[in-house]
């Protein structure tokens, strides 16, 4: 499977081609490797498709991402691309189980994006930030407060339900 010939080819829709990539990374076709390295010298829009499809495969199977993935998808939280962003945080949330002793670089920058303009690039922090508290890891004693001031800052009421529901079942997990 060539991932360059799926990304210039026009008569495959953007969906399209996010679906034959990601499967493409669930049939062990192609690696993650290869993805990020195609992403990594790719236009906005096409490292937004690599990063939607292995956001697509790792939702699917959180097992197929390694070290390399996870350094990929936290450097890509900062990226220019809203895009990249906000799928970099679903990625970042899909495979945090995975990776729960080293998510401190990945924790400021989904903070950061949590004061980001768009709302989907919020959501998906949103999302990656509670993943992260539901594991109960030592980020908590930090990261539970900080979540409980950005629940007061932030507006939109389908955001603050992702962190809700991420504190109480911490709450319940607690008891």
């Amino acid at each position: 499977m060539n991932i360059q010939e799926i990304l210039t080819d026009k008569t495959i829709q953007a969906k399209g081609k996010v679906t034959a990539l990601g499967d493409g990374l669930l049939d062990q076709q192609i690696s993650c490797s290869e993805i990020i390295k195609i992403a990594n010298i790719s236009n906005d829009a096409n490292k937004g498709t690599c990063v939607e499809a292995l956001e697509l495969a790792t939702r699917k199977n959180p097992r197929l991402a390694q070290q390399v993935l996870f350094d990929f998808a936290t450097e890509s939280l900062s990226d220019k691309a809203p895009r990249v962003r906000w799928e970099a945080a679903k990625v970042i949330g899909n495979i945090a189980s995975l990776f729960p002793t080293k998510l401190d670089k990945a924790i400021p920058k989904l903070l950061i994006n949590t004061e980001y303009s768009g709302t989907v690039v919020r959501w998906a922090a949103a999302f990656a930030l509670g993943e992260i508290v539901k594991l109960c890891t030592k980020y908590n004693k930090d990261l539970l407060p900080t979540i409980e001031t950005i629940l007061i800052r932030e507006e939109n009421n389908a955001i603050k339900k992702i962190y809700e529901k991420a504190l109480k079942n911490v709450q319940k997990s607690s008891q």
